[in-house]
């Protein structure tokens, strides 16, 4: 028998600081091209429906796609799978890369619609990536170690927010759309070396009856899973609310602050709120969160809900700065918390079914927001606190009447909604007590799993399972 790899399962640790790594190197190219690619499209037709649509079509897959997705991942060796998203998102940034050269050669004249198709073949791949990572997770860290592993991958995701509009703007002047897609296909390489280069170890197995279980049961079963739980289906339906409206507050903040200062001062407070998210994405992966969760998934959504009262006050740039560093700094460790509860009170074996169903709910949700923040901004808050607007003589006199005053006003909106989504979630024994109330299915430590290609000896004994309800075997 050969001694095992640096990188195979006996150690898991070092596995997952590679696997990180790749994914943090290719979650920047994805930063680099998101951002250039957006802004081609803007440059190119001049319109802001357009510019929205690449955005709308990266995220429409992981809504649609994410159940099914889940299941082929609880299904599928979770490594392969992370391995072929990979490289089908490279193979899709790689299409518009060939289409480009190919508008500068003369063969055809590029549109900007096609990059929609191809974006969203792009999303297609991340629907499958993102469970793949979430249920490997507890694989390979030990349980007490999963608050600041979840830390990590936040942080990964807040230096990515930060640099890549930074660096995207540097490399577009200086290598072109051309060169920054090279080095999205480049990091999306590395992370395929990565995985082809580890091991992941093996979930253990679910109890399973007899014969081929079709796609719609497995999907049943991560829904069933989560309903017959009250105190995971509150914290769904809490993280999806509040993620929701988080979302409403990041879309609209340009308006807002573009409708008293402009474009240079509007960068700098974008800068000052993504140091508040690497600083909470630092703090996470130090600290790990506190002992009791559930504080941590509704302390801090209750801090971000505050600093969105500070909108009632007269605009200035230092203040909405503050107020988002503070707002972002709040999200990783609000996400991180509610990770952490997921992925130990969750059986490994649908760990990527559930984490699908969670990813749809809260995409759904996201998509559904996006669409309706325009209007309600243009066509219900603005012309309320326009002069002369329906509420001019009751809030305007509080908030001010002109342009943003009603973005302001639907930001104290929604601090105090997110107030008493908290105050529900915590009114709530099962909610508050779930980490408590639930037992943890995985282990202290990873399993120490063989790898696939290791079967098992002939008159190896079965461990018992645990099965999919959550509840410890007798």
């Amino acid at each position: 028998m050969t001694a095992p790899s640096p990188a195979s399962p006996s150690r898991p640790l070092f596995t997952f600081a590679l696997v990180w790594l790749g994914q943090f190197v290719s979650l920047f190219g994805s930063g680099l091209t998101s951002f250039a690619l957006g802004a081609y499209v803007y440059q190119l037709t001049g319109s802001t429906t357009r510019f929205v649509l690449i955005s709308f079509c990266a995220t429409l897959p992981l809504a649609l796609l994410s159940p099914f997705a889940g299941v082929l991942v609880d299904r599928w060796d979770r490594r392969k799978a992370m391995l072929w998203s990979d490289v089908g998102s490279g193979v899709t940034t790689g299409l518009i890369w060939t289409l480009l050269v190919a508008d500068n050669a003369g063969w055809l004249r590029f549109q900007g619609w096609y990059m929609y198709p191809i974006v969203l073949l792009g999303g297609c791949c991340t629907a499958f990536r993102w469970p793949a990572w979430q249920a490997t997770t507890p694989l390979l860290i030990p349980k007490q170690h999963l608050g600041r592993a979840s830390g990590l991958a936040e942080l990964g995701a807040a230096l990515s927010q930060i640099a890549s509009p930074v660096f995207a703007g540097v490399l577009v002047g200086s290598i072109g759309l051309h060169g920054v897609l090279l080095i999205d296909v480049l990091s999306f390489l590395f992370a395929a070396s990565v995985l082809v280069a580890v091991r992941f170890p093996s979930p253990p197995s679910a109890a399973r009856p007899p014969g081929k279980r079709s796609m719609r049961a497995e999907l049943a079963e991560a829904w069933r899973f989560v309903r017959e739980r009250p105190g995971l289906t509150s914290l769904l339906g809490f993280t999806t609310f509040t993620a929701a409206n988080m979302t409403l507050v990041l879309l609209l903040i340009t308006p807002l602050v573009l409708s008293f200062t402009d474009v240079k001062n509007l960068g700098v407070i974008g800068s000052v709120s993504g140091m508040g998210m690497l600083a909470g994405g630092v703090l996470t992966s130090v600290w790990g969160g506190p002992k009791r969760r559930m504080w941590g998934v509704a302390g801090f959504p209750l801090i971000a809900s505050a600093t969105l009262l500070l909108a009632a006050l007269p605009p200035s740039v230092p203040l909405i700065a503050t107020a988002a560093m503070v707002f972002l700094f709040a999200m990783p460790l609000t996400a991180a918390n509610s990770q952490v509860i997921w992925q130990t009170k969750v059986p490994l074996e649908i760990q990527g079914r559930v984490a699908a169903l969670r990813k749809t709910v809260g995409q759904s949700a996201v998509l559904l927001v996006t669409l309706m923040a325009g209007p309600l901004a243009d066509r219900v808050f603005e012309p309320w606190m326009a002069p002369g607007g329906a509420l001019a003589d009751s809030m305007g006199r509080l908030l001010g009447t002109g342009p943003g005053r009603g973005i302001a006003l639907l930001f104290v909106v929604i601090g105090f909604t997110v107030s008493c989504a908290v105050g529900l979630l915590l009114s709530s024994p099962r909610a508050r007590r779930v980490q408590e109330e639930l037992p943890d299915v995985i282990a202290s430590h990873p399993p120490a799993s063989t790898l696939p290609s290791e079967p098992p000896a002939a008159d190896a004994v079965p461990e018992n399972k645990l099965s999919a309800t959550g509840n410890t075997p007798s």
